[in-house]
């Protein structure tokens, strides 16, 4: 089946699927890599933990602004040139990082990088322009199956990156990745948007359709939650490993492949299990696992067990638990209004950004020398908690129609 771009009318094929992988693939690579640097890059510009951890929180509230604005975009210029664009400001933004004079000017480039979250939104619109219901969510576990592949490389590489040439090595190599994934999309990504997109009038018209819908917000919700506890273990996970475990760089990024691998195995599940088994359910049992997992390990800790194999163990699972949810769920609130795939897309993924961030700050705030990982764990509960509830209030509603009135495009 063929496309037709919004811009210039040639007819294009849709992206492979390895194509969505990497670019998905690429803000996770741009989030992970160079997280077991954060204790060193503090020491490098003179600052505090704190104020390095932003790199993160404050990346998070970016990449939620971005997806806001891309799935709009996206909806009426037609997905390409917004991926395009947004890898272009990616690579250009990487450059300045690298030459950052001082933790501010790195800050400043830092955000800029986000733009790169357009990769994670849009490849899951794509998807949903190409299939539907519970085959899309199949289809979107099989394509963050594979991106699972790179957060649980990307810190081991970039602990070995930066204890070899410095954590600015880091920045160079991740210059490069988006380098090649510009020349890749330029080269395989054709349009999927249908009729080149829909117009933002028509957009604006249907936007109540939209924030009318609980079971919009409910799998939004559900998937921020859940998102938020993983956000929350990348924000204070290096400072765990250093001050509570007493680990490198190097060895930190070693354990940090614990959520991935179990994340890879959460989607290979919802890609196997989700059409038969139903979107809702998957939600609900890996939300389950999830809480279930994380309230054991909190126990543990408050009973004195302190290992890393304990604490890195039950990220795994809940891991396993995220990758059931979140397909699910973003396969779930992108049905609600069909036509408005990116823009739903977009507004969950920046909810689920924000809400990282914040839980990701909250985590800095909290983790301070001798308080040990019991306030990580107890974020991180919390937040899954949020997850489990709001997908019983979807299975607990009326289920509503699919999708609202579709207005003819300008």
């Amino acid at each position: 089946m063929s496309f037709t771009t919004g811009t210039s009318g040639a007819a294009r094929t849709p992206p492979h699927t390895l194509t969505l992988i990497l670019l998905s693939g690429i803000g996770a690579l741009s989030m992970n890599v160079f997280l077991p640097s954060l204790p060193g890059m503090a020491r490098d510009f003179g600052v505090d933990y704190g104020t390095m951890q932003l790199s993160v929180s404050a990346y998070l509230v970016a990449s939620a602004i971005v997806q806001l604005l891309v799935g709009p975009l996206s909806d009426r210029w037609g997905r390409r040139p917004v991926m395009l664009g947004a890898l272009a400001i990616f690579v250009a933004a990487t450059v300045g990082t690298i030459a950052a004079p001082t933790a501010g000017w790195f800050l400043v480039f830092r955000m800029a990088q986000a733009a790169v979250a357009t990769g994670l939104a849009l490849s899951r619109a794509v998807v949903r322009d190409m299939v539907a219901g519970d085959a899309a969510a199949s289809r979107i576990g099989y394509v963050t199956m594979g991106m699972s592949v790179v957060p649980m490389i990307a810190p081991i590489l970039g602990g070995l990156i930066d204890e070899a040439a410095g954590w600015r090595a880091v920045f160079v190599v991740l210059g490069a990745a988006g380098a090649g994934m510009l020349w890749l999309t330029y080269a395989d990504m054709g349009e999927t948007a249908a009729g080149g997109g829909t117009s933002l009038r028509t957009q604006v018209a249907n936007y109540p359709v939209l924030a009318r819908s609980g079971r919009f917000w409910g799998y939004a919700l559900a998937m921020t939650f859940a998102s938020g506890a993983f956000f929350a273990y990348v924000g204070g996970a290096p400072f765990v490993g250093e001050q509570v475990f007493h680990m490198s760089p190097a060895e930190v990024g070693y354990w940090f492949a614990a959520p991935s691998i179990g994340y890879m195995l959460g989607n290979f599940l919802a890609g196997r299990l989700s059409v038969k088994v139903g979107t809702n359910n998957m939600i609900l049992a890996g939300a389950v696992l999830t809480a279930l997992v994380l309230a054991v390990a909190t126990v543990g800790d408050l009973a004195g067990i302190h290992r890393p194999l304990v604490f890195f163990g039950a990220i795994a699972v809940m891991g396993m638990g995220n990758g059931m949810v979140l397909p699910n769920s973003a396969a779930g609130m992108m049905g609600v209004v069909p036509h408005l795939a990116g823009t739903a897309s977009g507004l969950g993924g920046a909810m689920a950004l924000a809400g990282g961030a914040g839980l990701s700050a909250i985590a800095g705030v909290f983790l301070v020398p001798g308080a040990g990982a019991l306030p990580l764990l107890v974020i991180m509960l919390a937040s899954a908690v949020g997850s489990l509830v709001s997908i019983a209030a979807i299975m607990r509603s009326p289920r509503e129609p699919a999708g609202g009135r579709r207005l003819s495009a300008d």
